[in-house]
């Protein structure tokens, strides 16, 4: 089974339009400090049923939410052994030739995949600042089969503590954000672009960028969401592989095989520059009445 779902996830890699040269996101620390009470609830230790809305509509389909481990021991070499391993390694390398469109995959399928992909990047070993900086992987979390994927930077201190997405000051109000959206964080998966946390929360140099690509690529590849929202300049720009400014990405719609992508500011950035909330209230309005969700404010 394992074998086959990495034969699966190899020959359906999305290939991502090269657009440009990743720049670097500009000064300060993206995602906060990481300071602040952990997000309301934890993940289990083992996936549990639940439902999501599909549309407009309201109709419903089963999916399982993506559940947080603890540190694995494979995660624990990975640091002991940083040394002796090789760039040209990484099982994360996404080939550049064009790829046919892979089927969607069935949620058992969705879970085994997200396991295989989970392990690999527990043992990945690329970027040896990262490793012997990092408490754990933070892998991602929520609805494996989301209409929208929350797309992030990189892991902070309560994040590299507790292994899950978005748990400090800056998670705190990407809730809030979500719930005006009359979401929550079970209707949707969130993700970063690093799996480590940078020490000190620097922003992610392009070559970590690179690393972790096939990571995110492929994790996106297996939740197929309908939409992407990247939070900040760093995740837009790894995602649509653009030098472009957060200001010039923003306001309309961008396609990732097939995905309708948008940009808005970082929740971190939010609590740093509170007048750009009203921008990034524009930009999830414009998400939500694409999504066909309707908003009390609408």
């Amino acid at each position: 089974m394992r074998q086959r779902l990495e034969s699966l996830l190899r020959a359906g890699v999305v290939d991502f339009p090269a657009v440009g040269v990743l720049a670097e996101a500009p000064a300060g620390d993206p995602r906060g400090s990481g300071a602040g009470a952990s997000s309301t609830g934890t993940a289990s230790g083992s996936p549990a049923s639940r439902s999501l809305r599909a549309g407009a509509a309201g109709s419903t389909v089963s999916i399982v939410r993506d559940s947080v481990p603890s540190e694995s021991s494979t995660e624990g070499a990975a640091r002991s052994s940083v040394a002796n391993v090789a760039p040209a390694a990484s099982s994360a390398a996404v080939s550049r030739s064009p790829h046919p469109a892979a089927q969607p995959l069935s949620v058992d399928e969705r879970v085994a995949a997200l396991e295989v992909l989970r392990s690999e990047v527990c043992a990945c070993a690329l970027c040896p600042a990262l490793v012997q900086n990092r408490s754990r992987t933070v892998f991602g979390v929520g609805n494996i089969a989301p209409r929208l994927c929350i797309f992030g930077e990189a892991p902070g201190a309560d994040e590299d503590r507790q292994g899950i997405p978005f748990v400090g000051r800056a998670g705190q109000l990407l809730d809030k954000i979500l719930a005006a959206c009359t979401l929550n964080r079970d209707d949707v998966y969130i993700l970063n672009t690093l799996k480590c946390r940078p020490p000190d929360n620097r922003t992610p140099s392009e070559d970590e960028v690179e690393n972790c690509r096939g990571f995110f690529e492929r994790q996106l590849q297996i939740l197929r969401p309908e939409f992407i929202c990247c939070l900040g300049a760093t995740a837009a720009k790894a995602l649509l592989r653009t030098t472009s400014t957060l200001g010039r990405l923003r306001g309309r719609f961008h396609d990732v095989a097939g995905a309708k992508v948008i940009v808005t500011y970082h929740p971190a950035y939010l609590l740093r520059n509170p007048a750009a909330k009203k921008d990034t209230w524009e930009d999830m309005k414009l998400l939500m009445k694409e999504m066909g969700i309707a908003l009390s404010s609408e």
